[in-house]
């Protein structure tokens, strides 16, 4: 039956990749790749020759067309990304909604994304969080840290290394340089790093070195003051 594939890819280490999407990958008509130079070398990796056409953000609203209409004529196609899971921070919502609103049928694999052992190697709570991905760069910015410095849940956000300080600082501006946080660093990469604290100590930590990969941000939730106490109390045990 022919239907749109989501097929997570590793987001560093190539082993983390899952027999069934390497399954799916040889199986399909057709790959949509956000980068076809970068998916290119990991399918020569695990040989696997199939069409690769680019999809990206900047020409999803024009190829989404051509698409639908190629897996109604019988193909089946998978989209994947550079790394991680699609449409996570990367292309692939459009095109989802588009094969739905055509009867499409779309279905995702389970497999690769940065934020899940971001937030569990933290050391925060993370029984509710929520995924805040990349924040506005310039207009709204602002009014979204204010608004998120009163979440209680734990927040997940990406970020670009050379803004990576920028963030914490402003963080620590709307939170208090006292916020419990975390930052993950390359994960499953041979130089993989995550760094605990508070954002103060976050912000002295980064300062001092160039930073290098992608980059995840853990920040923890606002906490009344009963439970503050209490998380202050455990954490000095």
């Amino acid at each position: 039956m022919s239907k749109l594939y989501l097929v997570p890819t590793p987001i560093g280490n190539l082993e983390d990749i899952t027999l069934r999407a390497l399954r799916i990958l040889k199986e399909v008509d057709l790959i949509l790749a956000e980068d076809t130079r970068t998916s290119g070398f990991l399918l020569k990796h695990f040989e696997i020759s199939k069409p690769l056409h680019s999809h990206h953000k900047f020409n999803e609203h024009k190829t989404a067309e051509n698409i639908v209409n190629r897996i109604k004529a019988g193909e089946t196609i998978a989209l994947i990304s550079d790394a991680g899971t699609p449409a996570i921070s990367d292309p692939g919502f459009f095109l989802v909604k588009h094969c739905l609103d055509n009867g499409i049928d779309v279905e995702c694999l389970p497999g690769a994304t940065a934020f899940i052992p971001a937030i569990v190697n933290s050391g925060l709570p993370n029984e509710k969080f929520c995924f805040e991905g990349f924040l506005p760069q310039k207009k709204g910015r602002q009014s979204k840290l204010d608004e998120l410095a009163e979440e209680s849940r734990t927040m997940i956000f990406y970020e670009s290394p050379h803004r990576l300080v920028k963030s914490l600082e402003q963080f620590a501006e709307v939170m208090g340089e006292d916020r419990k946080a975390s930052v993950s660093r390359e994960l499953t990469k041979l130089y993989e790093e995550n760094v605990r604290g508070t954002l103060a100590e976050l912000i002295a930590h980064f300062s001092s070195k160039t930073v290098k990969g992608e980059i995840v941000i853990v920040v923890g939730g606002k906490l009344v003051e009963k439970k503050k106490k209490e998380y202050v109390k455990k954490d000095r045990m």
